[in-house]
């Protein structure tokens, strides 16, 4: 399978970003004095509003949960400094924008990044499933879809980086779709010139819905990894719900009453039938979605096959997907075809 189309990825213009001016420190408030825009696994995000002469664009802080056990402290402030060392190296208009790596007045490493009022993919798609809506439409999808694989080409190939967590809580989208952007670089992984791990001691983490069947048993990883969570990243946007979960959807949706939610979770839930479907394709309702999801369901379907040699590149991704966006006059059906 062919990767390496000339035409498959046109390099973004690089924009430099301005450091402070030396002798100036970069001043990161307390966390009480910041608005709290989300959390994730033993880390917090604020909103830092920057005022001086002239107004200037906020950035999003991320700095270490003070509530988190002593013990893990240092496992999260070690990823908080990779994150830092890998993002200062990244320019791409698809991911996230490092701004600084620096000390709060509590003492607490942190670390600064663009933010331009991006909600995560993920509250997106639990906010339209709150409002009884369905499926994201299929155009809305294949944007994402294009962006994300164009962040993930350059990551893969430019910078021989596995991302190591793509899912929909590691994507943020600003207004109405504007930018989409990849975030959380945190735990990355160096690729080689084959696109494997290269420190055999360098342990994928991963979110465990979306992990693929060779990180789940130990298999080699590679770039492919990526691609299998980007394909239930798309499933996502299609089902409005997580993967390897949707045996509670009819559940969920019969019980009213927020008192027994957690009761008749922990009811509902079979763990059994949960752990034997990691790492394999959900189940996609194509007859409800409708046609005009099926270049989406086809490119979900291939970038989430057990094998992952048998998964596209980022790099083939892209070029399919910026190929059917040249030819607009298409007919909606058609099917995305990877040899």
């Amino acid at each position: 399978m062919a990767d390496n189309s000339p035409n498959a990825f046109k390099t973004p213009k690089r924009r430099n970003v301005k450091s402070p001016p030396t002798g100036t420190p970069v001043m990161i408030p307390a966390s009480p004095f910041m608005k709290k825009l989300g959390c994730g696994t033993g880390v917090n995000v604020y909103l830092m509003e920057r005022m001086g002469k002239q107004t200037h664009s906020p950035w999003a802080i991320k700095k270490i949960n003070s509530k988190c056990a002593k013990t893990q402290q240092n496992v999260y402030q070690k990823r908080l400094n990779d994150e830092a060392k890998i993002l200062k190296d990244i320019q791409h208009p698809n991911i996230v924008g490092f701004r600084a790596f620096t000390t709060s007045k509590d003492g607490s490493k942190c670390l600064a990044m663009e933010y331009g009022g991006e909600q995560s993919l993920n509250d997106l798609i639990e906010k339209r499933r709150e409002e009884g809506l369905k499926a994201f439409p299929a155009p809305l999808i294949e944007k994402v879809a294009l962006h994300v694989a164009r962040g993930l080409q350059y990551l893969h190939n430019e910078k021989k980086l596995l991302h190591g967590d793509m899912k929909s809580c590691n994507v943020v989208i600003r207004g109405d779709f504007d930018t989409v952007k990849i975030c959380d670089v945190g735990v990355s992984l160096r690729l080689d010139e084959n696109m494997q791990v290269s420190d055999p001691k360098a342990r994928y983490i991963g979110t465990e819905p979306w992990k693929p069947k060779e990180a789940l048993e130990g298999g080699v990883i590679t770039d492919k990894a990526d691609i299998f969570a980007y394909g239930l990243t798309l499933w996502e946007m299609m089902t409005l719900s997580m993967p390897h979960l949707e045996m509670l959807d009819d559940e969920d949706e019969e019980d009213d009453d927020e008192e027994d939610e957690d009761e008749s979770f922990e009811e509902d839930f079979d763990e059994d039938a949960y752990y034997e479907r990691l790492g394999t394709r959900p189940p996609l309702d194509m007859e409800t979605l409708g046609g005009a999801y099926q270049r989406m369901a086809e490119l979900f379907c291939l970038c989430t096959e057990e094998d992952p040699r048998k998964r596209p590149s980022a790099a083939h991704i892209v070029q399919v997907l910026e190929s059917n966006n040249a030819q607009v006059n298409e007919a909606d059906s058609e099917v995305i075809v990877i040899d």
